[in-house]
Formats: C-alpha cells, structure tokens, sequence
C-alpha cells in the first residue's frame, strides 16, 4: 500500500505554526540557562572555541568508578535552536534511582550559538563517545550506553544511533560514537524525501537545507537504516501536529525491514511535547517513564 505524508511534514521542526508555539514555551526555560540541576555532577566533555558543553550527571546512590553501570545520556528538544538540559532531570533522577548513570547533556543551538542542525548531530555524537571514552572512571560499562531525547534531541539521538559519520576530526575515531540503544520521545525522523512522500517544492527544500546546514539527508534518520541498527523505543504522542505520528510508523516498518528490533508506543490524541514532566498531573510523564523502564528492563539495563 502506498504511503502518502504531506508536504508540510518534511520540516517537521520549526516551520509550522505548531513548532513555533512549542518554541515559545521552551523559551521560558531558556531563561534560566546555564541550568541548574540539583544533585547532579557537571562536566566538560567538549570544547569549541570558547563554548564548553557540560553533562549533567546523575549517579545512583553508593555509586563508585569501579562499578560498571549501564548509561544513559538525554538531549533536550527545542528545533534545533533552543532548550535546556533540564528537560531530562526528572528522567534522569529516577533513572540514577534505579541504578543507571543518567546524564543529559547540552549541545550547540542556534539561538545561542548560531549553529546548525548538523552541528547539533556532531555534539550528540562526540557526547556519546565521550561517554564511552570515560566509562571507566564514570563507573560505566561501555557497551551498554544509551542515547535518548526529546523531539530535536531525539533525533540528536537517532543520529548518533544511525549516522555513521560526522565525527569530529580531532576525536578519537576508534571509540564509537554510537549508542548501543535508543530512547526517543516525538523525535524527528524524516528530513528528506522518501519512498511513498509526495514531493518538495524547491522553497521547503532550500528552507530545510538552510536550517540543516546540509543536503537534510545528510541527518535524516530514516535514510541512515542498516541492518545493525541499535534497538530502539520510540514514545509518540498520536496527536502531534510538529512530528506527525506517521513518521515514526514509516520509521519503525524501515527498522523492522532492515531486521531491527523498534518498538513504537503511541499516546492517544496527546500533542507534541506530552511526556515532559510539569506537563498537566504529570501522568503522561509517568506513562512515558514505565514504558521506558520496561524496554531498558528487558535488555537487561534495568532489574525487574
């Protein structure tokens, strides 16, 4: 059966009414950024010019460098132009809760850093493998690292999954980059034409190109699908109008062709942004949190 998505989904981020609007609340927390995230550890683990990105860690109690715990490290949302690393904290302390080494980590937006989209992927990738490059006396295991995120930061958190290059030249190339699982939130998938999408008119193309940075193919999840996919759990909202619902079917059927395991949960009639915590009573948050303890659960990141 042919698959059709309109034209207006292509930019899924920032270049809807809908997108905007979620901006202007993220804005809010922008504010109070730097952030501060009480209990957790602050580190350096990239530089660029003058612009040190921290990780905030969360550690489970008792924690030492020679345990080897699995990890998980968050990107916040916000259209690859603003956000805060507190997105996470309410995931990450309960995560530490439970025994993992929760982090959630910031990286270059446009807002404050005049970057692009494609520069936001090569954070998320240098903070994967700083993650594994340190895992020793983070007290990690190194390969049980995830990478998580919310709307852009979920597909900062695809991309490190899928995206084989866009590492920076002066890592060290011999530590992966890439996540050995993924946990994303609404998270954007598609960028580019795909097989069963009408076509682009030439002004989306440029649009999108321009806020990329690059052919937006380059960055496209969905066109990055091998058959050595990280597992993967995607939480989307069945009502988002930013990142439509579909997307994230036409990525989990792609997943499942290349002999991947994805797992998709939706939420029915729930917008864009529903799992954030301080959003309504907070069951959404909650829902969103059981179902990513369960996925975590089962490949043994997580005990029972």
């Amino acid at each position: 059966m042919k698959r059709f998505l309109a034209v207006a989904t292509v930019g899924l981020l920032l270049v809807s009414a809908q997108a905007a609007q979620a901006q202007n609340r993220q804005s809010r927390a922008d504010r109070a950024y730097p952030p501060q995230l009480d209990g957790a550890t602050v580190q350096t683990y990239k530089t660029v010019g003058d612009v040190k990105l921290n990780v905030y860690i969360f550690n489970p109690e008792n924690h030492k460098p020679t345990d080897r715990r699995p990890a998980i490290v968050f990107f916040f949302g916000g259209g690859w132009t603003s956000g805060t690393p507190k997105q996470f904290e309410q995931q990450c302390k309960h995560l530490a809760s439970r025994g993992m080494v929760a982090m959630t980590a910031d990286y270059r937006v446009a807002s404050r850093h005049q970057t692009k989209a494609i520069d936001c992927v090569r954070d998320g990738k240098s903070a994967v493998r700083w993650v594994r490059e340190n895992a020793e006396r983070l007290g990690v295991d190194p390969d049980k690292i995830v990478a998580g995120g919310g709307s852009a930061g979920g597909h900062v958190a695809a991309c490190t999954g899928l995206v084989a290059n866009l590492n920076e030249a002066e890592e060290a190339k011999d530590i992966s980059s890439r996540p050995n699982a993924m946990v994303l939130f609404n998270p954007a998938l598609i960028l580019a034409p795909y097989d069963g999408m009408k076509p682009f008119d030439n002004e989306r193309l440029a649009s999108l190109r321009q806020r990329v940075g690059d052919d937006p193919r380059v960055i496209s999840p969905i066109h990055h699908i091998a058959a050595d996919a990280p597992p993967t759990l995607i939480l989307h909202g069945k009502g988002d109008t930013t990142v439509p619902y579909k997307t994230a079917e036409l990525f989990c059927e792609a997943m499942h062709s290349a002999g991947n395991r994805c797992e998709l949960v939706g939420y029915e009639d729930q917008p864009h942004g529903f799992f954030n915590y301080g959003r309504g009573d907070n069951s959404n948050y909650e829902k969103t949190v059981a179902a990513m303890d369960q996925f975590l659960e089962s490949l043994g990141y997580l005990k029972p």
